[in-house]
């Protein structure tokens, strides 16, 4: 992404997608990271009120037709929703078939890597992504511990890469569509979308990944995209130049937010509940962050509360041990505590999860469990198979998993072949 000069004639158009508006606009930041995860090469051109003006249909900053999204073609979008940008990219696509071998929910690295292995072994397969491409792994600035990337890889990099790789194979993939509810059937699943569209396949794959946590404060909903972010907030780096920002959390997401974000900001604070980064963090990230000099990590601390009208102005951090507080000025907290799996969509089937909602898999399964699930077949699940036989789950939705990129993928690989195994049966 890059910031054109503020000469630039806002009515000339540009051989890229252009977005126009406030940099302080929850609707401008959605679209500028469903793009930048995306992998979308883009302009975003930050309007004062004459350069609004100049924009047929605007009247000025105030305009409710801002942000306008600019496409190659010089047609524009006025604040466009993200469904109506990836519609205008020619992204939403109608499934082809009424029936696949196997459907995938969920496009991060495990859904991908379940998609590109199906497809290259000559199953029907179509994989269904709600949002951008790339799941949680997609918001890394820079993965550095994958195997085969020596300089390390952005997620919506990876991402986009087994996305084409997938798409080569003959997988569809449907972006931008929803589950909301699911049958399964004797020979398989049945999925109504929200759209209406409906889905069949004999096997299915669940790779729906984790929800990022909130912090659980007042005025938290108001402020998400108007200064509060989740994640490493890949596409908002360029607009921290010369400030203090703030990044929650110690684990690896968080230590990735602060590398990525310490090349814009005058200054990066890392607040950290625990006692020391080394217990959450790999220890690649802890030297980088400590060889960093704009870095600088808070222990035994949290964020107490937000505070701004239009958009965040300050953060009060309190200490954990002794309850004193800190009042905060800053316009860019990013929040990376880990997730909750999103499975709300297993509560009315006999998919079993476990007290945290995560999908139990395998050998994980008890006797109890099974028989209260109803599980009909002689044999055991196979090794990443639910409670639902042919219904398969990997990933971070997945109990027990790694939280791991590499492990994902090896479990979307492993889904396969199990599902190879449960087809021979039918």
């Amino acid at each position: 992404m890059t910031s054109p000069a503020a000469a630039d004639p806002i009515d000339t158009p540009r051989p890229r997608v252009r977005l126009l508006g406030l940099a302080i606009s929850a609707r401008a930041f959605e679209i500028r990271d469903f793009l930048s995860r995306s992998v979308v090469t883009f302009d975003w051109v930050e309007l004062d009120e004459a350069a609004a003006r100049r924009i047929p249909g605007i009247r000025g900053l105030d305009d409710p037709g801002l942000p306008v999204c600019e496409f190659p073609d010089g047609t524009r979008l006025f604040n466009p929703t993200v469904a109506n940008v990836a519609r205008r990219l020619g992204w939403v696509e109608k499934p082809r078939r009424k029936a696949y071998d196997v459907s995938i929910y969920g496009a991060g690295p495990a859904g991908l890597s379940a998609a590109v292995y199906a497809a290259s072994e000559g199953l029907n397969t179509v994989l269904v992504e709600r949002d951008a491409v790339g799941g949680q792994a997609g918001n890394s600035s820079l993965i550095e511990n994958y195997l085969g990337f020596p300089q390390g890889i952005s997620g919506g990099e990876l991402a986009e890469r087994a996305r084409q790789q997938a798409v080569r194979f003959g997988a569809e993939i449907l972006r931008l569509r929803e589950g909301v509810y699911a049958v399964f059937a004797e020979r398989g699943i049945h999925v109504d979308l929200a759209d209406g569209t409906q889905l069949s396949a004999s096997t299915n794959i669940c790779a729906t990944g984790i929800e990022w946590r909130r912090l659980g404060l007042p005025d938290e909903a108001r402020l998400q995209g108007l200064g509060l972010f989740y994640g490493a907030g890949a596409s908002e780096a360029p607009m921290c130049t010369g400030e203090t920002v703030y990044v929650v959390g110690g684990g690896n997401s968080a230590g990735q937010a602060a590398m990525h974000l310490s090349a814009y900001a005058r200054e990066v604070v890392m607040l950290v509940r625990g006692a020391r980064l080394a217990d959450t963090l790999s220890d690649y990230l802890i030297q980088k962050i400590q060889g960093t000099a704009n870095i600088r990590v808070v222990t035994g601390c949290e964020v107490s509360a937000l505070h701004g009208d239009r958009f965040l102005e300050a953060i009060t951090v309190r200490e954990r041990a002794s309850g004193a507080e800190q009042h905060l000025a800053t316009h860019h907290l990013f929040v990376c505590i880990g997730g909750l799996p999103n499975t709300d969509w297993a509560r009315d089937t006999a998919i079993t999860r476990d007290g945290s909602g995560y999908l139990v898999t395998g050998p994980d399964l008890t006797p109890a469990m099974l028989a209260a699930a109803g599980w009909p077949l002689a044999r055991a699940p196979f090794p990443l198979e639910t409670s639902v036989p042919g219904s398969f789950a990997v990933g971070d939705v997945r109990h027990g998993s790694m939280k791991r990129v590499a492990s994902a993928v090896g479990e979307g690989a492993m889904a396969v072949a199990f599902i190879h195994q449960h087809l021979a049966t039918l």
